[in-house]
C-alpha cells in the first residue's frame, strides 16, 4: 500500500511539473491598451480615440476618410455621374482637435484662423466625429476664417474650375433671421474695374438661403450672372441638419439638399435655363472664407469638394464600415503556433447628448443593435508572402488552430449599428502563441581522421522536427566557417545524413568540428544548438576504411 502511494506521489508530482512547463512555454504579444496602436499600421475608416476607456481605442471614423467611402454615385438628375474612385476633398475642416487653436485643413490647401470667442466641444456635443466649433458671439468678430495656401486650392486667386461641392452640419441654437453661416468674399478686374465676388448661406425666416455675386462667369469672362437659391424646409433650433450645395458645370445646374433630400434648383447659364451657355467659378484675389460670422450654435465637418458629389452619407457612421490590419508581427520562431487571440472591446454611441458604452472581452462581438466586429488571423515563415497565406477567422479568446508560422497578421472588420449611430470599438488584442522549438542537436558525435579527410559519425536529433543536419568545420578553435573541403566552405548542408566523410583536408593539421539540426519550413531555416565540439587531425598513411 506504502509503495502505491509512493507511486502516486511521484505521478502527481510529474503532471504538476508537465502542466507547469507547458503553462510557461505560452507567450503573449498585446497590441493596444497600454501598449498602444502602433502595429494597427493600415486603417480603412478607422480612427482611434481616448474617451471612451481608460485606454485609446480603435473605430469606426465619421471622418474624412469614411466620409469618401460615403459618396454614392449621382443620382436623379445627377445619374449621368459615375462614382468616386479616389479622394476629391478640396477642403476638410472636421473640428476634431481638442484645443480651437489646433483647428486645421486636413487635406492642407488653406490656412485656419480661429479667434478666442470660438470653443471646442467633445464627442457628445459633435455631430460627426470628436469635437465640432461652438460660435457664441454673434457678430463679425467671432468669425472662423479660412483662406487658400496652395495654388492646389479650388479657390485659389485666379483659378477657373468646374464642378464643386460645399458641405456642412448645422446647430444653431437659436436660427434667426440675419444669421450668416458661410461667407466667402474676394475681388476681381472686369472692364477696368475690379467687382466684389460674394458667396453667401444666410439665415431668413428658419429656412438657410444661399447667393452667389458676381461668381459664375462667362467662358470668356466678359460677364458674370448672379445666382439665388433657398431652402424650403425649416431648419429646427437644437437640432443636427446636413446642408449640400453642388455644381454640375457639364449643365449648370445648382442643386440644394438639407438632410439628404432635395430642396432646390437652379441654373448658371445664360438663360437660367438648361441648354445654354453655361458660366463656371472663377476665383478672384484675396478670397477668404468665414465661418459662423453672427452665428451662434456649432458647426462640424466642414468640406469642399471638386466635384459634384453625389448624396453624402447622413449616417454618423458610414454603413459599409471599416477595416484595421496589423502590420507584420514577428514571433521570434519558425513554427510558432497561434493558441487563441483575447480581445476587449464594446459598442459606443452618442444618443442626444447621452453617450452610450457597452464593454465585453472574448466574445462574438455582435450587439443588439446590429453593430458588430468580425475578426481574422494568418501566418507565414516568409513575411512578404503574408499575402499568400489564406485569412482565417476566429473567435476571441477560443482555440485557433492550423495557424503556425513565424510571422502573423491580424485583421478586424467594424459594422456600424443598422441606423449609423453607433460603432463597436477595438479596445486590446492580445495574441496567445506557442514559440516554434528548433530542433535539438544530434548527440554523440564522433571524428575519425583519415588520410586527407575526417569521418564524422553521430546519433539523430531525438525530434521529430528535423529536416538535416549542418557540418561546421575550421581550424581554430570556436570559429565555424572553414574552407577547403572538397564539399564546399563550412557549413555544409548534409541532409539527413549522419555518416559522413570530409575530404580535401590539410594532412597535419587539427580540424575543430560541429554539427546543428536544422528545420526547413516554407524554404526558412531554423538552426537549432550546436553539438559538443570534437577535433580531428588528417595524417598521411592513415587509412580511409573507418569501419
Amino acid at each position: 500500500m506504502k509503495k502505491a502511494l509512493i507511486f502516486i506521489q511521484i505521478v502527481y508530482i510529474f503532471l504538476f511539473v508537465c502542466g507547469s512547463i507547458f503553462a510557461v512555454g505560452e507567450r503573449t504579444i498585446s497590441i493596444g491598451g497600454e501598449a498602444g496602436w502602433r502595429k494597427a499600421e493600415n486603417r480603412t475608416g478607422i480612427t482611434e480615440i481616448r474617451s471612451v476607456r481608460p485606454h485609446p481605442v480603435l473605430l469606426l471614423s465619421s471622418s474624412p476618410a469614411a466620409s469618401i467611402l460615403g459618396y454614392s454615385a449621382a443620382s436623379g438628375v445627377l445619374g449621368n455621374f459615375s462614382s468616386l474612385s479616389e479622394s476629391a476633398f478640396d477642403m476638410a475642416v472636421l473640428f476634431d482637435e481638442r484645443e480651437p487653436s489646433l483647428f486645421s485643413d486636413s487635406v492642407g490647401h488653406y490656412r485656419v484662423s480661429v479667434p478666442p470667442e470660438i470653443e471646442a466641444v467633445g464627442r457628445t456635443h459633435a455631430r460627426a466625429g470628436a469635437g465640432a466649433a461652438l460660435f457664441g458671439r454673434g457678430d463679425t468678430s467671432g468669425a472662423l476664417t479660412i483662406e487658400p495656401q496652395s495654388r492646389n486650392a479650388l479657390f485659389a486667386a485666379g483659378n477657373r474650375f468646374r464642378d464643386f461641392t460645399i458641405e456642412f452640419w448645422l446647430y444653431p441654437l437659436n436660427m434667426e433671421s440675419g444669421e450668416q453661416i458661410v461667407t466667402w468674399v474676394a475681388s476681381r478686374p472686369l472692364g477696368g474695374n475690379h467687382v466684389v465676388q460674394r458667396i453667401s448661406c444666410s439665415a431668413s425666416r428658419n429656412r438657410l438661403q444661399w447667393s452667389f455675386i458676381n461668381f459664375f462667369t462667362s467662358t470668356n469672362g466678359s460677364s458674370n450672372i448672379n445666382i439665388e437659391i433657398s431652402g424650403t424646409t425649416p431648419i429646427v433650433p437644437r437640432t443636427w441638419s446636413h446642408h449640400l450645395i453642388r455644381f454640375d458645370a457639364s449643365t449648370g445646374m445648382i442643386e440644394y439638399l438639407v438632410d439628404g433630400s432635395g430642396e432646390a434648383i437652379v441654373y448658371a447659364t445664360s438663360t437660367g435655363r438648361e441648354n445654354s451657355e453655361v458660366y463656371t467659378p472663377l476665383a478672384g484675389n484675396g478670397g477668404v472664407f468665414m465661418l459662423g460670422e453672427r452665428f451662434m450654435g456649432l458647426i462640424d465637418e466642414f468640406k469642399l469638394h471638386s466635384v459634384c458629389a453625389g448624396r453624402s452619407s447622413l449616417n454618423r457612421y458610414n454603413l459599409s464600415g471599416g477595416r484595421m490590419e496589423t502590420g507584420v508581427i514577428d514571433l521570434g520562431d519558425n513554427s510558432s503556433g497561434v493558441l487563441r487571440v483575447n480581445v476587449s472591446g464594446g459598442r459606443t454611441s452618442v444618443r442626444g447628448l447621452a453617450v452610450q458604452n457597452e464593454f465585453h472581452e472574448n466574445r462574438r462581438f455582435r450587439f443588439a443593435d446590429d453593430s458588430e466586429m468580425h475578426f481574422f488571423v494568418r501566418a507565414s515563415e516568409n513575411p512578404y508572402l503574408l499575402n499568400n497565406s489564406r485569412w482565417t477567422a476566429f473567435t476571441p479568446g477560443e482555440a485557433i488552430s492550423g495557424v503556425h508560422g513565424r510571422y502573423v497578421q491580424l485583421a478586424v472588420d467594424f459594422y456600424p449599428s443598422a441606423d449609423g449611430e453607433s460603432t463597436p470599438y477595438l479596445e486590446r488584442m492580445q495574441i496567445v502563441y506557442m514559440p516554434g522549438e528548433p530542433p535539438l542537436p544530434p548527440r554523440n558525435l564522433t571524428a575519425i581522421a583519415v588520410d586527407g579527410g575526417v569521418t564524422l559519425r553521430w546519433r539523430h536529433s531525438p525530434v521529430s522536427n528535423t529536416s538535416g543536419y549542418l557540418v561546421y568545420y575550421s581550424t581554430v578553435r570556436g570559429e565555424l566557417f572553414g574552407e577547403g573541403a572538397l564539399l564546399g566552405s563550412s557549413p555544409i548542408d548534409v541532409g539527413m545524413t549522419n555518416n559522413l566523410l570530409i575530404d580535401g583536408l590539410k594532412n597535419g593539421t587539427l580540424y575543430y568540428f560541429r554539427v546543428a539540426a536544422y528545420e526547413r519550413v516554407s524554404g526558412e531555416y531554423s538552426t537549432g544548438e550546436f553539438s559538443a565540439e570534437v577535433t580531428a587531425r588528417p595524417l598521411a598513411g592513415l587509412s580511409r576504411n573507418t569501419e
